[in-house]
């Protein structure tokens, strides 16, 4: 079993009332505006739509981000730094990659924001996630970004070829899943594939705490470490210290996320990380 699996099967251990909800109640009006004017779905066929495919992903992958709809999130569109990644992007001579990208709806806001798609990435270690983007908004023939599937933990993978490539990486709902040294190893790899130059980027969330610990998934394969702000830059200042001195600022914020259960309870941290 190659390590990226444990988290998925522990998620898809949890009961399935902390992982799965039926309907999909409001959704937010910068989501809907995405299916309506970037899919071009009738909006009241809006719902139906993306609940047909939800439960078609949940079939095969029942992991509580797609049980939960926090796929409809856009979470990127939340995050601070959104407005910056946005000019960026906007330029034209940057790249953006989305690490762990699932149906890749970050990309495709980004898409509907007016950034040219020949310079955004998805990567995910499922390709059917990949498939299942498309079909969730409707766009395989018009969209023109890269997708691929790739082992982030794999010497060998689609990811090599990219080292040294990008300008913004993208990691969400990502380094949580992972105890301290296996993020760790995909720090590392994060700094492999972002541009060896000042103001490259790594930007996400995901769930942290207060207090920085270590947790056993529910399933007993392995366990996983959640950061405080002081502990998410400990950690970036040992990758520096190991990649050479290359030095990062890593900044983060915690904030409780009410109705959250099982593995996404927690206050959730916001973060970003640039190179020096």
């Amino acid at each position: 079993m190659d390590v990226t699996a444990v988290p998925h099967n522990a998620a898809a251990n949890e009961p399935e009332s902390q992982r799965f909800q039926r309907e999909v109640g409001e959704i937010s009006e910068s989501t809907r505006k995405l299916f309506e004017t970037y899919s071009h779905i009738p909006p009241d066929e809006v719902i139906t739509h993306i609940t047909t495919v939800r439960d078609k992903a949940w079939a095969i992958h029942p992991y509580p981000c797609i049980g939960r709809w926090r796929f409809l999130d856009l979470g990127l569109g939340l995050h601070r730094s959104y407005p910056d990644v946005l000019a960026r992007l906007k330029t034209g001579e940057q790249t953006f990659l989305d690490l762990g990208c699932a149906f890749a709806q970050d990309v495709r806001r980004l898409a509907a924001d007016g950034v040219d798609t020949t310079k955004l990435y998805g990567c995910d270690l499922r390709l059917d996630f990949l498939d299942l983007g498309y079909e969730l908004f409707r766009d395989k023939e018009s969209l023109k970004a890269t997708f691929f599937e790739a082992d982030v933990f794999a010497e060998g993978s689609a990811l090599d070829k990219y080292e040294g490539h990008f300008d913004i990486i993208q990691a969400s709902s990502f380094f949580h899943l992972f105890d301290r040294e296996h993020q760790k190893q995909v720090a590392h790899r994060v700094v492999k594939l972002l541009k060896p130059q000042k103001g490259s980027l790594l930007l996400g969330r995901h769930v942290g705490s207060w207090e920085p610990k270590e947790t056993p998934w529910r399933d007993g394969y392995g366990k996983h470490f959640r950061h405080n702000e002081a502990s998410w830059q400990e950690l970036w200042d040992e990758v520096s210290e190991e990649a050479g001195g290359v030095k990062f600022e890593a900044k983060a914020s915690l904030k409780e996320r009410p109705g959250e259960v099982g593995l996404l309870a927690g206050p959730w941290m916001v973060y970003t990380v640039e190179r020096l």
